[in-house]
């Protein structure tokens, strides 16, 4: 698994701080993206919560799941979570160490009292004496939060910078593009009240997720959620339960739990969405399908990848993101030019480079810009750079709707049908395109579609 170290630079860590006048939360930032460009340390808000105990809580959730790992506990791991301004809100977002769990707070525009929010992304210093403090925060007293620094004039700081070295796995940012992928194709399957929410998330296990089991299925029956023992129309996958331990931090303060999956096809274990619903916020966990599968390697971005259409797509439709909370697929293909099936294959590939989320209860994307390599998701996945070796290397043979790939001594049978392709290697007999394509039908699209791949790498 490829690694790189992230710099996360810091004017000095978080703190909460008591005085005559009350508490006040300062969340740094380290460099980041913002309509201004590159930004040292930007400022995003600074106003009151309006439920400071809630939202305290909701941070830790999405902190938690950052320093986590639910499979193969080895070491922890430590990214500080992600914050993005979108005029009307914040939104804090986080990945698991074993890229399986995606977690994210929505504080929402009525959750947040004081100026305008402002446009970016960036880190956030989440350090263990700030959760300590965040802990201790037991009443709803006047909390002023600030996100960035003290003026919006410093764009310098003197004084030492904490600076925290963190380990960066590839497969941490193809997870990012995986799950907004995943998160589109998603409906509402069932919404429980609060204390129907808090009867289900009780009584679920908190054991380790290393354990083999098999894919568990509920189904909404009235106001509640009952298991069920094979994936009936409606049935949402819960793979690996004990993962949801993070909403427990928030689960006395749901007034609503929404569950989103995609439709049920078979038996075979799927992602899924629990939201937690709060006063002024939304606590959202993703779930890859299995705990010891994470999102990196779902395969959901690679058709969208394998073409010069998308990238030129992609570049186009990119000029029209401007830090909007609710990005509209037709709003944005009236304004291209380009067709909603295009639009979408370019957000897609935007999503890659972590610049487009999805958010489920408003059903749209959303503009985010990570402080990435934008190449670096594709240039590392190993179908994607085996399909462009195969396709330089003219292995690839057309006969139709019939295609032949040469690849070691092996000689592979890929075909169309229906609008999808199919292929005779042990990948498709394994998956049946569950994962997304294998390297042949990639290979296979590049060259039907004259992607450039001169040197088996663009």
């Amino acid at each position: 698994m490829t690694r790189s170290v992230q710099a996360l630079a810091y004017a000095r860590p978080s703190a909460l701080e008591s005085s005559q006048v009350g508490a006040s939360l300062g969340l740094e930032t380290a460099g980041g993206l913002t309509p201004r460009g590159a930004e040292a340390h930007p400022r995003f808000f600074a106003g009151f919560l309006s439920a400071p105990r809630i939202a305290a809580r909701g941070l830790l959730a999405v902190a938690d799941v950052a320093a986590a790992r639910y499979y193969q506990r080895t070491l922890p791991a430590s990214l500080d979570p992600v914050v993005t301004g979108n005029g009307d809100r914040l939104r804090f977002e986080s990945f698991s160490g074993c890229c399986g769990v995606y977690a994210r707070l929505d504080v929402l525009r009525e959750g947040l009292e004081g100026e305008r929010t402002g446009h970016g992304t960036t880190n956030v210093d989440v350090n263990n004496p700030l959760r300590d403090a965040l802990s201790r925060i037991t009443a709803d007293d006047p909390l002023h939060l600030r996100v960035g620094p003290e003026e919006l004039a410093v764009t310098t700081l003197d004084g030492p910078v904490v600076e925290k070295k963190v380990p960066l796995p590839d497969r941490w940012l193809r997870g990012f593009a995986e799950a907004q992928v995943a998160s589109a194709g998603f409906d509402l399957r069932a919404e429980l009240s609060a204390a129907q929410a808090v009867a289900f998330l009780r009584s679920l296990p908190r054991g380790s997720g290393n354990a083999a089991r098999g894919a568990q299925w509920v189904v909404a029956s009235g106001s509640a959620l009952r298991p069920t023992t094979r994936p009936v129309p409606g049935a949402v996958c819960l793979p690996g339960p004990e993962r949801l331990v993070a909403l427990q931090r928030v689960l006395r303060h749901a007034t609503a739990l929404r569950v989103y999956g995609p439709p049920v096809a078979d038996g075979a274990p799927v992602a899924s969405a629990w939201e937690v619903v709060l006063p002024g916020m939304r606590l959202t966990l993703t779930l890859s399908p299995d705990a010891s599968r994470g999102f990196s390697g779902e395969g959901g971005v690679l058709a969208a990848l394998a073409t010069d259409e998308a990238a030129a797509d992609a570049e186009l439709v990119s000029v029209l993101l401007a830090w909007e909370p609710a990005i509209e697929p037709a709003t944005l293909a009236e304004r291209s030019g380009l067709s909603v099936e295009r639009v979408r294959a370019a957000l897609t590939r935007l999503g890659t480079a972590g610049r487009v989320g999805y958010d489920l209860a408003d059903a749209s994307y959303f503009h985010r810009e990570l402080p990435y390599d934008a190449d670096r998701a594709e240039r590392h996945n190993p179908r994607l750079v085996a399909a462009r070796e195969l396709a330089g290397a003219g292995a690839v043979s057309l006969d139709g709707t019939v295609a032949y790939v040469a690849s070691g001594d092996r000689r592979y049978q890929v075909r169309e049908g229906d609008g999808a392709l199919t292929c005779t290697c042990q990948w498709w007999a394994d998956y049946r395109g569950k994962r997304g394509p294998c390297k042949h039908a990639l290979a296979v699209t590049m060259v039907r579609r004259g992607a450039t791949v001169a040197g088996g790498v663009r």
